[in-house]
């Protein structure tokens, strides 16, 4: 992490500093403002990005794409930072050029020699001994990450626990290297640096008795907490007073998160809309002329928190349902308007919710909201149901890009599609988020699943 939030950014500045001065130009204050800012803001995207990719892929990502992206990231922020404050005029253009293209070709050159010192060093033994004690699915999972991810520079000596290994989690047999009353003397004999309890609190008096005995050697301790049995969403440590707690189910929408999460929303809702107002006015006339009835639909969902909200559709059926019993719309549905199947099959039905958005009520990406009377049936039938809704229901979301889109006749696909939510409160991002959105235009165009 060192190497993302420090070396690279610094890598950057130093090509910077080198293609000013060979082309015979003063590295003034102009570009000590521009070096600060790319140090900066490549430094939050490159460890950003790299914390995301390992929680999806501990084994890390061994394809050059990521560099790239990484880099179009931090271009595109400072292009956009330039050009509201007309900075970018102070700069020679072959400079920023060359600065622009060359750098993502320089960070693939010294990942790869991180990667050539890394594996010296774990052949040479250079890194630092760990040990593990308890043999648990947290402790093996544990050492799986510490084994595949080499960028941890962490080389595991063993396991030690004081049970038997016939008495092990069912399918891991794992060689034991002594007992918790033997780890204090090996640390000390083979200067081991890292020792990590994964223990029940249960064990806490022999826990306790091997800590004390440990605080004769300089081995850094750490405890494992076993969360893995959970569904974690978001898991992070936090504070209350002082006091250390840990979330193991939490919204990805706090401090800087909700910022950027509700200034894109509002941005592209007003993009959105004022391109789109003509096409609402026609489809408002349209929908007026073929039938009776308001233009716009109005149904209760359940909003962020399980809060409920008001959402607004142009309406395509001659119904207006919205009470304890909603029967979703079907292909063929004979309640359809005469532009309604033409509306949902190209979801300009949906459009009216991006004033929801702007009311803060939903977000562009999201999981999609349900009716009110669904919403109780599902809560019932599917675990973990209920969880989507720590974040505010979206107009589009991940499981409607993939393939999850209109009618869940059956609850194998409506639990299908709360996975698909779920794994979108875990994996969230702003280029997630824009890649949803993408996904959606093209699945839109092809218009399938809806009707």
């Amino acid at each position: 992490m060192v190497f993302k939030r420090l070396l690279e950014p610094a890598l950057i500045v130093t090509y910077l500093w080198i293609l000013v001065r060979l082309n015979g130009l003063s590295f003034t204050g102009d570009y000590w403002v521009l070096a600060i800012m790319a140090f900066f803001v490549s430094s939050y995207f490159f460890s950003e990005f790299h914390e995301r990719r390992l929680r999806r892929n501990p084994q890390g990502v061994r394809s050059v794409t990521p560099i790239f992206v990484d880099w179009i990231a931090v271009v595109a922020v400072l292009g956009v930072i330039g050009y509201i404050c007309e900075f970018y005029q102070q700069f020679s253009s072959p400079v920023i050029m060359a600065w622009a293209i060359g750098t993502p070709f320089g960070l693939m050159v010294s990942q790869y020699a991180q990667s050539r010192v890394m594996r010296d060093l774990h052949t040479k033994g250079e890194v630092s001994k760990a040990i593990i004690i308890g043999v648990n699915p947290a402790a093996l999972k544990l050492a799986e990450r510490m084994e595949n991810y080499p960028a941890l520079m962490v080389r595991l000596m063993g396991f030690f626990d004081d049970r038997e290994i016939n008495r092990q989690p069912q399918g891991s047999f794992t060689p034991l290297m002594g007992k918790m009353s033997d780890v204090a003397a090996y640390v000390r004999k083979h200067n081991i640096n890292m020792v990590y309890i994964s223990m029940p609190i249960s064990a806490q008096p022999r826990v306790l008795q091997m800590i004390d005995e440990l605080q004769d050697t300089t081995a850094s301790i750490y405890f494992v907490p076993d969360i893995y049995i959970f569904n974690l969403i978001q898991a992070r440590f936090d504070y209350v007073g002082g006091m250390a707690v840990m979330a193991i189910c939490e919204t990805p929408f706090t401090g800087m998160n909700n910022f950027v999460k509700r200034v894109s929303d509002v941005v592209l809702a007003s993009i959105i809309l004022l391109m789109l107002l003509p096409v609402l006015m026609v489809i408002a006339i349209c929908v007026k002329v073929t039938s009776p009835g308001p233009v716009i639909f109005k149904q209760r969902r359940y909003g962020l928190d399980g809060e409920e909200i008001v959402v607004y559709k142009f309406r395509s059926m001659t119904v207006m349902e919205d009470g304890a019993a909603v029967k979703q719309a079907q292909k063929g549905d004979m309640r359809l308007t005469r532009i309604g199947g033409f509306l949902r099959k190209s979801s300009l039905d949906e459009l009216p919710q991006f004033v929801n958005v702007l009311q803060g009520r939903m977000s562009i990406v999201g999981p999609r909201p349900h009716a009110v009377a669904h919403n109780e049936l599902y809560r019932k039938q599917i675990k973990g149901y209920m969880l989507r809704h720590k974040v505010k229901p979206g107009i589009t979301g991940w499981a409607q890009v993939n393939g999850l889109r209109g009618e869940t006749e059956t609850l194998d696909k409506m639990k299908a599609r709360i996975e698909f939510d779920l794994e979108y409160l875990r994996r969230w991002s702003l280029t997630f988020d824009l890649w949803i959105i993408i996904q959606t235009v093209r699945l839109v165009l092809k218009r399938e699943n809806a009707y």
